[in-house]
């Protein structure tokens, strides 16, 4: 009662692909999965960028703790 079924999901897909068309649905989803690989590659150079200097304050903590003592 409340669901979208199968049925109604397919009318939908006809009638954007209508609108549309295929070619710039296709246009469309390879924009969208670039943006995400991009997006992706950013957070991983940005997680690689960030974690020597984590390791380097570890370090840097360490030696002065020796120095101290």
């Amino acid at each position: 009662m409340g669901g979208i079924g199968i049925w109604q999901l397919i009318i939908i897909l006809v009638i954007v692909l209508l609108l549309f068309g295929t070619k710039r649905l296709r246009n469309l989803g390879g924009d969208l999965g670039g943006a995400i690989k991009g997006f992706k590659g950013a957070m991983k150079d940005g997680e690689s960028k960030k974690e020597p200097e984590d390791q380097k304050s570890v370090k840097d903590d360490s030696n002065e703790n020796d120095a101290k003592k």
